[in-house]
């Protein structure tokens, strides 16, 4: 009550205003002579009072603080670039009653969380926590993210083996660390369109040209789906894929093969042969991202590298979204002196990853729980897409959903003809529900309008709501 009342005398006085002593105060609160010289020195820490021994207390002057100049920045930066290096909406942070819908990582009750918690907290009482970790990687770590792939691996090709793994500090840095290791500014990295924001932001912020290549098949001029879930369709036409390298000359040809980013759309094995074909004759380098590996729902995600003996493909694969967006653990997996500059950069830029997150992470994925959990994670992703695709037919008009992704965390939803995808997801936005925009995963101008919904984030039983939301602002 003493601070109350003298912060409000304090805000009518001049600063440099004498307080009354401490007699004083205690006479006029009737208060110990102790709590007064408390409420006092509580409104010193504040900042309202400075007291001067032998003199008293007294308002302190209020500093006077210039607006910062930051236009000398102006010409040390120089012109913003003009390539639209930008950060998804992904990355938003929704408030706590909001529908989020938009972003690209499980909730809890899709985690393993106690198995994480504890792996935390016996790495960081283990000398994990004290020594330094070999740049590539834990031996154990890499060995099983070798191993993952080996299953994969056809008859003829040699499995690859701990020695070709390298350990990253999650999969947007892996890509980082690609595109600057394999091309050089200026150069050419082809993209399927739409495809991962990340990549594209990424890619350009080493300087690179995205030249985007379309999907074929994914939907007709009505908008509605042509390849079932099963086709496998969705993917670059190789004719395309040999003309756009002999233009562009590029060396690099990025893609996510499996449960793509945003689309949900996965390559055929006929067109996943005839793709990297297509790379090997043009003596190039294929970035597999195998981003969902673990959210395979109606079929298995069956790495690509497995079928390269040459050291064509460059794969990703992170455990960030499947173990927890904590523990920022990846891997990528390359072979020859591709491996050795991607691995160059990597010590260059962060010398090594964290040895806690890396320990912490084997014995999850290594505990006799871990494949049980994929198994319920699965199963529980398969009942959330199903419910959210079923609320999309049956509130929003025809065609709007492209297709019904065999893995994967989102659907990708076409709007009618008409609708303006930003000014809608602000209209959403607006009555609690944020869902992702299309133009952000294209790397050139958009060939309609799209957004793409996240079925694995908190609330699913908020799905109906969010999809009247939606259809309550269409037309």
């Amino acid at each position: 009550m003493i601070a109350r009342e003298l912060r409000a005398e304090i805000a009518r006085l001049r600063a440099g205003s004498r307080l009354p002593g401490t007699r004083a105060l205690t006479a006029r609160f009737s208060a110990s002579p102790v709590t007064v010289q408390r409420a006092v020195r509580m409104l010193v820490r504040e900042g309202l009072v400075e007291s001067r021994p032998g003199a008293g207390n007294f308002v302190r002057h209020a500093p006077t603080v210039l607006p910062a100049d930051y236009g000398w920045q102006t010409a040390a930066l120089g012109a913003i670039r003009s390539d639209g290096v930008f950060i998804g909406s992904t990355m938003q942070t929704p408030s706590v009653d909001s529908i989020a819908l938009h972003s690209g990582y499980p909730s809890d009750e899709l985690l393993p969380v106690r198995a994480v918690q504890s792996a935390l907290a016996r790495a960081a009482r283990s000398r994990s926590a004290l020594d330094r970790p070999p740049a590539a990687g834990l031996p154990e770590l890499r060995s099983w993210f070798a191993q993952e792939v080996a299953e994969a691996a056809t008859a003829d090709v040699a499995a690859p083996t701990a020695s070709d793994v390298l350990v990253m500090p999650g999969g947007q840095s892996a890509l980082s660390s690609i595109f600057r290791s394999l091309a050089r500014p200026g150069d050419t990295v082809l993209m399927e369109s739409p495809g991962y924001w990340g990549a594209i932001a990424a890619a350009r912020q080493a300087g690179l040209v995205v030249e985007p290549l379309p999907r074929a098949g994914a939907v007709n001029t009505a908008g509605a789906a042509t390849s079932s879930p099963a086709s496998g369709y969705d993917a670059v036409d190789p004719v395309v894929l040999a003309e756009a390298f002999e233009r562009t000359r590029a060396r690099l040809f990025y893609a996510m093969p499996h449960f793509a980013n945003p689309t949900g759309a996965s390559w055929s094995g006929e067109r996943a042969s005839a793709l990297l074909d297509v790379v090997r004759q043009n003596d190039a380098f294929l970035i597999e991202d195998d981003w969902a590996h673990d959210f395979a729902i109606d079929a298995p995600a069956r790495p690509l590298i497995g079928q390269d003996a040459s050291g064509h493909v460059v794969y990703v694969r992170s455990l960030t979204k499947s173990v927890s967006p904590s523990v920022r653990i990846a891997a990528v997996i390359a072979r020859g002196p591709a491996h050795a500059r991607i691995q160059t950069d990597r010590v260059v830029d962060g010398l090594y990853v964290s040895g806690v997150l890396q320990t912490a992470a084997v014995e999850v994925v290594t505990a006799a729980g871990w494949q049980p959990h994929l198994r319920r994670m699965q199963e529980q992703l398969a009942r959330r897409r199903d419910s959210l695709a079923a609320l999309v037919d049956d509130l929003l008009p025809p065609g709007t959903l492209t297709t019904i992704p065999r893995g994967g965390l989102n659907l990708w939803l076409r709007l009618p003809v008409g609708v303006d995808s930003a000014g809608f997801v602000a209209r959403c936005a607006r009555d609690g529900l944020l869902i992702s925009p299309g133009a952000e995963w294209f790397p050139a101008e958009p060939t309609g309008d799209y957004v793409r919904l996240n079925y694995s984030g908190p609330a699913p039983g908020r799905f109906d709501e969010a999809v009247r939301i939606m259809a309550a602002n269409l037309p």
